[in-house]
């Protein structure tokens, strides 16, 4: 029997605080063994896309603990679980999230990208990994250019980009039409058998029918785990195909790299998006001149109060009488009279 490589005890997941406060996970206890196919089934609300989140180290748990390998998630530091995300698991979504300015291989680069690997590295396996499902003819298509079907297929690459050992699908043939949708779960199997763990969410009972496991869940409780006996288990960790990014930078050729990176895709983002960028430095340039006129007009003001000021000479004196002043007593006398004057 192949090793536990995901281990939940007792989690717990709640929202809000006080008397707003939902729980929504209630001491769920699950395993996953390398190489296992895994459907979580269940209707709307029962918790089952929060288990998959807290699974793929998206979102915390409450209470409980969760292992992934001998690797305690709850008190990891934010970085620490981004790290995990990035070299451990591949996520594939429903509606592909799959950036609309990139090509296919620029959208299945994107984990490589910041986890500092190589350019060239991260080029050829983009490649490699499309031609493996099919798609070595649409490698520099946009994501409007394929179909349903192939924007997933490219979704799949990008998941197993970084090895993605293992591999989480969220209602992963939500989306497509009967055919595309049995292709995909085909290529999830086919996955499967060479080593990599797949645990899908689905609400759909024909979709997790190609699972040897099927867990059901509802209203936050595991109610069923049972084994499919018409599907064989692959399980077989010997035969894990991984990606190690062996060819790192160093820390200023990566801070470099990255840095070329992210400006490229700024770039590229604000041509896609024309108008929008339009509007964006439409909205800055308002806002600089709003800024800059108010400082002149203070500035203005100011220098126009000095200049009368100034205009009286640096040595004047002036005097008023001393009435109204706070002195009770300044009525009885006459101030500011000719023999005060010839005084002053």
């Amino acid at each position: 029997m192949s090793e536990v490589i995901l281990s939940l005890k007792g989690i717990k997941k709640s929202y809000g605080s006080d008397s707003a406060r939902v729980e929504v996970l209630h001491g769920i206890n699950l395993e996953i063994r390398r190489g296992e196919l895994v459907a979580i089934i269940g209707p709307s609300g029962s918790g089952k896309s929060t288990l998959m989140n807290i699974i793929g180290c998206l979102d915390t748990p409450s209470e409980g603990s969760y292992f992934v390998g001998d690797k305690n998630t709850f008190n990891m530091q934010p970085d620490e679980l981004a790290s995990l995300r990035r070299g451990f698991f591949g996520f594939i979504f429903q509606r592909y999230h799959l950036l609309g300015h990139l090509s296919a291989t620029e959208n299945v680069q994107v984990p490589s990208v910041y986890a500092l690997t190589d350019k060239a590295q991260r080029e050829s396996r983009s490649v490699e990994l499309l031609s493996m499902l099919g798609l070595e003819n649409k490698t520099q298509s946009k994501p409007s250019e394929l179909s349903g079907g192939q924007q997933q297929r490219v979704s799949i690459a990008r998941a197993l980009m970084n090895g993605g050992q293992i591999i989480l699908a969220d209602e992963p043939t939500g989306a497509l039409d009967s055919k595309s949708g049995s292709e995909v779960m085909r290529i999830l199997s086919d996955l499967n058998k060479k080593g990599h763990t797949i645990i899908m969410v689905t609400h759909d009972p024909r979709i997790a029918a190609h699972a040897h496991r099927v867990i059901t869940i509802a209203d936050g409780k595991i109610e069923s785990d049972r084994i499919n006996e018409d599907v064989p288990d692959y399980c077989d960790s010997d035969n894990h195909e991984s990606f190690e990014s062996s060819k790192k930078l160093n820390i200023f050729s990566a801070f470099v790299e990255s840095f070329k990176e992210a400006f490229t895709m700024a770039i590229r983002a604000m041509v896609a998006n024309r108008m929008r960028t339009l509007l964006t430095m439409l909205g800055i340039i308002i806002g600089i001149m709003s800024v800059v006129c108010v400082v002149a007009l203070a500035r203005g003001a100011s220098d126009k109060v000095i200049e009368n000021i100034s205009s009286m000479g640096t040595n004047t004196i002036t005097i008023m009488p001393g009435s109204k002043m706070g002195d009770m007593r300044s009525g009885r006398f006459r101030t500011l009279n000719v023999k005060d004057l010839k005084a002053l």
